[in-house]
């Protein structure tokens, strides 16, 4: 899976434009994630030195980005392109400004490796049964 992954208020506290301190399990989750196999998207309102030290920063924790405010290295070439699409190629985003806040990390772990939703595991914590929601008309969810 392909997720890309907010810096500020996400991995570490949001201090911006310094960098924060570490959210507690954001780096280790990471890293489990990639050698889980999911590639990883830094995309950060970030950019130039900012962002130069926000990489730096993961890198020295051992958290190796596939891309960096792009869908792939090679497109940060073609950034200033008419033909550029900021639109991220992605089938997740770990941010802190989700609706409803960021989860903990821990949970964060358990959604993208069992593949269900946060509402799925608050009932499964709070031992409530998990309602599989109705199929309505052409809808395919």
């Amino acid at each position: 899976m392909v997720i890309a992954v907010d810096f500020d208020g996400t991995i570490v506290e949001h201090k911006y434009p310094a960098i924060g301190k570490e959210r507690p399990f954001a780096v280790a989750t990471l890293k489990q994630l990639m050698e889980d196999g999911h590639k990883l998207v830094l995309w950060s309102v970030r950019t130039g030195e900012l962002l130069d030290e926000a990489v730096a920063w993961c890198e020295e924790r051992g958290v190796r980005f596939y891309a960096v405010n792009s869908n792939f290295d090679e497109d940060a070439n073609c950034m200033n392109s008419d033909n550029f699409c900021r639109k991220l190629k992605v089938q997740m985003f770990i941010d802190d400004r989700n609706v409803g806040g960021l989860p903990d990390w821990g949970s964060i772990y358990q959604i993208i490796t069992r593949r269900i939703s946060y509402e799925q595991l608050l009932r499964e914590e709070m031992n409530m049964p998990v309602e599989k929601p109705k199929r309505k008309g052409w809808w395919p969810f």
